[in-house]
């Protein structure tokens, strides 16, 4: 149905590209590029085995805007599928306009100097793809992403409104490491450690980070404690969806994780801006990566299970008032890994990449322009989140959250 450039090479590409490689009546082309060639062709190793898939690889610096462009050409791309660095998502989409490919991320623009996690710089590109005619679709992973379009099945099938929502996300699986992250360490530590904000009464209420904690008894996982944090699907949904008067975003941590990050934060190993160290500069949070494990490598060893979704109260389409639903996903990391060796953290952000995309090669979501996920139709969407490993569930709960 279409080819696929696929631009990054760590834990989520791993798993997304595993997925589309699945799909080839959709994904008919996959080209998998990086800095790194190497990490490309050993994905490609693991899909030729698991699945059967030939795929291609190739060197790329996703910054240079012009060689991006040639690659897009001589692949024949139709769509661009960043799960590179939130850092290069304005030259990716500066590539796809270059050579005509519809774009889609997992996670919106950060500049690399500053934690500023917001969308106003994508979102300037969208009289660019409108007048291209090409489709960039925002933030296609799981929160961002999966929750956005839970908000607006629920929206669309069961509520009129949505006057609060809360986006919660668990991980229940361990490892045997002292201290990993779930994620890329950088940006997870650079989100981690930001004021926490979340929207209420039309304004932004800003707390210092990890200072609101809440214990929550989540499904197939049991009482996690979580703390309140800003994420970027908050600022989306406020705009989309202008009657919410509270939306907020949960995160599960444990007290070692807590301890851990906020050291780190103390001496300075998390800090984003150059020191000179024995004469060289060097960026004590990218330094600190190269210590820590590799997320991509803990599939193996992690177990137990991630529950991630949204708790959300409005008007009641029925006309019986005000009701409160619980929409989410259950996934296992032993599971995600016996199928495209991953862990669950990985797997819940490739899967919804690969599933967006191919919303955009089946012509679902096709209008030209930049898009973020609650603004396109969720059915399709949710019907392969069933089919493709990440099975969702809704229940009606008895009121609105009392946290």
């Amino acid at each position: 149905m279409g080819k696929t450039l696929v631009i990054g090479a760590g834990g989520v590409s791993h798993a997304a590209v595993h997925k589309m490689a699945m799909n080839s009546e959709i994904f008919t082309e996959i080209t998998l590029a990086s800095r790194t060639k190497a990490k490309c062709d050993a994905i490609a190793k693991s899909v030729k085995e698991r699945v059967g898939v030939d795929i291609a690889t190739a060197q790329i610096d996703a910054m240079d805007v012009d060689a991006t462009a040639q690659l897009i050409r001589d692949t024949g791309a139709e769509i661009l599928v960043n799960l590179a660095l939130p850092y290069q998502d304005l030259k990716l989409m500066d590539a796809c306009l270059e050579a005509g490919c519809h774009y889609i991320d997992t996670a919106n623009y950060e500049p690399e100097d500053v934690a500023k996690f917001e969308y106003h710089w994508q979102w300037a590109y969208r009289d660019k793809f409108r007048e291209a005619g090409l489709t960039a679709i925002l933030g296609s992973g799981f929160d961002p992403g999966v929750t956005s379009v839970f908000a607006t099945w629920l929206k669309k099938h069961k509520l009129d409104t949505i006057r609060q929502i809360d986006v919660l996300d668990a991980n229940g699986g361990s490892n045997d490491q002292e201290f990993a992250t779930n994620f890329n360490p950088e940006i997870n530590l650079r989100e981690v450690l930001a004021d926490a904000r979340h929207w209420e009464n039309g304004e932004w209420q800003v707390t210092p980070a990890m200072t609101h904690k809440v214990e929550f008894d989540f499904p197939a996982i049991g009482p996690k404690n979580m703390y309140l944090m800003y994420h970027e699907e908050l600022e989306s949904l406020s705009i989309h969806f202008p009657e919410i008067e509270r939306a907020r975003f949960w995160m599960t941590f444990g007290d070692a994780y807590i301890t851990h990050a906020k050291v780190l934060e103390n001496v300075g190993m998390t800090r984003i801006d150059p020191v000179m160290h024995n004469g060289v500069e060097i960026i004590p949070i990218q330094f600190l990566k190269t210590l820590l494990p590799d997320p991509g490598d803990l599939g193996q060893e992690t177990k137990g299970k991630a529950c991630i979704g949204d708790i959300a109260t409005g008007q009641a389409k029925d006309g019986t008032g005000e009701k409160t639903y619980y929409i989410y996903n259950i996934c296992d990391h032993e599971e995600c890994y016996r199928e495209v060796g991953s862990q669950a953290v990985s797997y819940t952000t490739g899967v919804p990449a690969m599933i967006g995309a191919a919303q955009v090669l089946k012509g679902n979501w096709r209008d030209p322009g930049v898009w973020n996920m609650e603004q396109l139709d969720p059915d399709d969407f949710m019907d392969m989140l069933n089919n493709h490993g990440l099975p969702w569930q809704v229940h009606e709960l008895d009121g609105p959250v009392t946290f």
